[in-house]
């Protein structure tokens, strides 16, 4: 078999934003968005693949069982775009144990290792380049073609887009747990390295309560204020330690909570256990505030947290910043 030389093709990007008016819903198709890595695979038609992240790095080495989709078109050439994946006991993308995975692109005999322990499995949604250039055609032609190949093996597959019913999507997705979706225009064109509002990603953001137990100063513009606050909740009679926060707020805002920061300084950590953060500044666990945030790791930490605002009219014993039943 003779390897065809393959265009680069950097991957379609979504832009942040919310669902399409009711009126244009039968226009989009809605995706579940997936927490991995965002992967090109590329099918010369030798029977190897190449898969190379958003950055263009080559990462085939991290994931020696997705080698055989190299041979699963035959000798038809092809540029699918899709996104790895570890899935944990529930079948559900756990992102964190993809970490465990990623960066043994040069380390092939720790990646096998670890793929023993810790398969992924790579979804599949979008097709570039098949035999030719497909970049023109609208999206709902080319996810045609691709279902068309069947791509469904031990390790990879080619999820279903569902056309309409946006809402109900999104609201499946919150419901089992998964992090959102991506609305994608059907009539739009492929568009490599942009993000275009063409694709559209929604989140599901949870919120919750948490007490602010220290901060990390900020720097540039921010010095002398808080760059981020370190949040915990109750667990088993303790503050547990769940992430920092350094996102969410205005500039009235940080300028509001340095004052209050200063106000309740203090030299012993309120964290049990002592988390190990550089640089912290502690304070008393008396500040209530409201955070959202995606998903938790399998340990409890919030997973990109950003502030919604302080609480003044909870106590940290009033409060329901406590950590869900398992985290404890």
């Amino acid at each position: 078999m003779t390897a065809v030389t393959l265009p680069l093709v950097p991957p379609m990007l979504a832009t942040p934003g919310t669902l399409p008016p009711a009126a244009q819903d039968a226009r989009w198709a809605y995706e579940t968005k997936q927490d991995g890595q965002r992967v090109m695979a590329y099918l010369p038609g030798d029977g190897s693949v190449l898969l190379r992240a958003r950055s263009g790095e080559d990462i085939t080495g991290a994931y020696p069982e997705l080698r055989p989709l190299g041979g699963a078109l035959g000798t038809t050439p092809a540029v699918l775009d899709g996104e790895v994946l570890a899935l944990d006991e529930q079948g559900r993308p756990d992102f964190q144990l993809l970490q465990n995975r990623m960066g043994l692109a040069h380390a092939p005999a720790r990646a096998a290792r670890r793929a023993a322990q810790v398969p992924v499995h790579l979804v599949l949604f979008d097709v570039p380049y098949l035999s030719e250039p497909l970049l023109r055609l609208p999206y709902v032609r080319r996810r045609e073609r691709l279902e068309e190949l069947g791509l469904a093996g031990p390790n990879w597959s080619t999820p279903a887009a569902v056309v309409g019913h946006g809402a109900q999507a999104l609201r499946a997705t919150r419901e089992h747990g998964l992090e959102g979706i991506v609305c994608k225009r059907l009539d739009s064109v492929y568009e490599p390295g942009v993000r275009s509002r063409a694709w559209v990603k929604i989140r599901n953001m949870r919120a919750e309560d948490v007490i602010v137990g220290g901060w990390l100063p900020g720097k540039g513009r921010l010095t002398g204020l808080p760059g981020a606050l370190l949040v915990g909740q109750r667990a088993g009679g303790r503050l547990r330690y769940v992430g920092g926060v350094g996102t969410g707020w205005s500039e009235a805002e940080r300028t509001e909570l340095a004052a209050l920061l200063r106000g309740d300084a203090s030299s012993r950590c309120p964290f049990d256990p002592v988390p190990r953060i550089a640089g912290a500044h502690w304070v008393l666990p008396r500040l209530v505030g409201e955070v959202s945030y995606s998903t938790r790791t399998r340990a409890g930490m919030l997973r990109q947290p950003s502030w919604l605002r302080l609480r003044p009219d909870l106590t940290p014993e009033e409060s329901a910043a406590d950590l869900p039943e398992g985290f404890a």
